[in-house]
């Protein structure tokens, strides 16, 4: 697959870097424990992490993401791993011209919480229910309305013990209820120039009350919704920075 141009590969070579490698063996282990190995659709999967541990432990992974150079991070690893990712770039809210159902659908790490509003969310949970079997499983995670205006309250975070490579997380408040807006800076020494450069990228994210993410999931059509926290450890209360839901198409208990 072929790659973008910089900045864009060079930001999602540096995000992949970031990002804490146990949540993904977290994420594993969920899944592992609530679905059984065979075909599974990774929504929003950016640079196949999840991915290539599932298809290591049995499961036939397909990958959606609409970042070109997420997807080509994904070929690379799924390469250095020696598993097969069969990898779709594609928009979460309409994939229709992909014809393939699932019996498993799962989605981590905030994707859904980049769809800008409800509307948009509806249009990403449909598209789920709509590429999942008769009684399919859809499993995923969202961060909450107390991550939003608690955790990330006047939150920053600078990395600099790679002197080349200097990292600056701040966030702030979005204009819309229960969002945020994380503006995430890399600055990167250039020998030749004897400078460093910039690489930028502004994410937003949006969440919901406990109330609304059932009510859409109903509208959609998903049946015996499943919440908690901490990886199903425990129940969900509003004091939980992240929500994780399991969901079914179709066959109601």
């Amino acid at each position: 697959m072929a790659k973008e141009e910089q900045p864009y590969q060079t930001f999602a070579e540096l995000y992949d870097e970031l990002f804490d490698g146990q949540l993904y063996e977290d994420w594993a282990k969920l899944v592992k424990d609530r679905i059984a190995p065979g075909k599974l659709l990774d929504l929003g999967g950016g640079a196949g992490r999840l991915a290539v541990l599932l298809a290591q432990t049995g499961y036939q992974v397909d990958l959606l993401d609409l970042s070109a150079p997420m997807l080509g991070l994904a070929q690379d690893h799924a390469a250095a791993a020696a598993v097969d990712l069969r990898l779709l770039q594609a928009d979460i809210r309409d994939f229709s011209d992909w014809e393939e159902r699932y019996p498993a659908i799962v989605s981590f790490a905030d994707t859904l919480n980049y769809l800008p509003s409800k509307e948009d969310f509806l249009f990403g949970i449909q598209q789920a229910y709509e590429h999942l079997e008769e009684g399919g499983t859809f499993l995923f995670d969202v961060i909450t309305p107390k991550m939003v205006n608690e955790d990330y309250a006047d939150f920053y975070y600078n990395n600099d013990e790679d002197p080349e490579k200097i990292f600056m997380w701040t966030a702030f408040f979005g204009e819309e209820e229960n969002s945020v807006d994380h503006d995430l800076k890399f600055f990167l020494y250039d020998e030749g120039l004897d400078a460093f450069k910039l690489v930028r990228e502004v994410h937003h994210e949006q969440t919901y009350d406990m109330a609304d993410y059932l009510a859409m999931l109903k509208e959609v059509g998903f049946t015996n919704i499943q919440v908690g926290a901490d990886f199903f450890k425990k129940e969900a209360s509003a004091e939980d920075s992240r929500w994780f839901f399991q969901c079914q198409k179709g066959a109601k208990s």
